[in-house]
């Protein structure tokens, strides 16, 4: 059984205390002594509900990233992890939202999730979602990553980890206008698992064998960075400061 945080605003099983709602856009204070520590991981399933994020025909982008979710939820349990999942159902987090007063339903949505990861503070936050490109010869994994140190070493492992699944040599991209790696006050980062669009990348990310592989080197990474091991082999690109994916998460 996944161990998830419930996506709402009163959460008192989680964190002993119900946090305030207020009709703004700053969000509650964030509270320094949660009742959960140590958490090592947090995985953040990207979208859900009514955003379905990207698609290919009926393969919708917010079912991949919850299979690949638990995928890898699963394996770095089983590695003795304290692992959360902010979502383990098809829901949208922006529904549990009442202190942040916008119309978008988006930036609910973004500043629910990184509320919720100030709140546990755990040692990384790893992001899951799925690219698409309309040329369909485009492929391969990217990882997007804050300014600090700690999160260049996260996506570092990772990119690393998911260029050996894929044989590529993707570099690690600097997200600077991503909501999330933006908010999120620990190591985070988004992982872009393939496109979509690309035949080989979807089976990669939908042919059940190869989820398996996938999320092991999800995992293989986030372990790394963990265990503060260098990346399983040296990286074959350079540092970018361009971000290619084609839309903000």
């Amino acid at each position: 059984m996944c161990l998830i945080i419930v996506a709402t605003i009163s959460i008192p099983f989680l964190l002993n205390r119900t946090l305030h709602v207020t009709a703004s856009t700053v969000p509650p204070p964030v509270n320094r002594n949660p009742i959960l520590t140590d958490v090592d991981v947090l995985i953040d399933v990207g979208h859900g509900g009514i955003d379905s994020g990207t698609l290919y025909g009926e393969l919708y982008e917010k079912n991949i990233n919850l299979e690949m979710a638990k995928l890898t939820y699963s394996l770095l349990s089983e590695k003795g992890y304290h692992v959360l999942m902010n979502r383990v159902e098809d829901y949208a987090l922006s529904g549990e939202n009442r202190w942040f007063r916008t119309r978008s339903r988006h930036l609910k949505d973004l500043s629910q999730r990184s509320h919720l990861a100030n709140e546990v503070r755990p040692k990384a936050v790893i992001s899951l979602h799925v690219n698409w490109a309309a040329r369909s010869g485009k492929r391969g994994p990217v990882v997007l990553h804050q300014k600090s140190e700690a999160s260049k070493r996260l996506a570092g492992s990772l990119q690393s980890s998911l260029n050996e699944l894929y044989k590529t040599t993707e570099a690690p991209v600097y997200g600077k206008t991503f909501y999330l790696l933006k908010h999120v006050q620990v190591p985070a980062v988004i992982v872009e698992m393939g496109f979509i669009s690309n035949p080989s990348d979807r089976e990669q990310m939908t042919q059940p064998q190869k989820q398996k592989q996938l999320a092991a080197s999800i995992a293989q990474g986030v372990i790394a960075f963990l265990n503060e091991k260098p990346a399983p082999k040296e990286p074959a690109w350079k540092w970018s400061r361009i971000v290619r994916p084609s839309s903000a998460k």
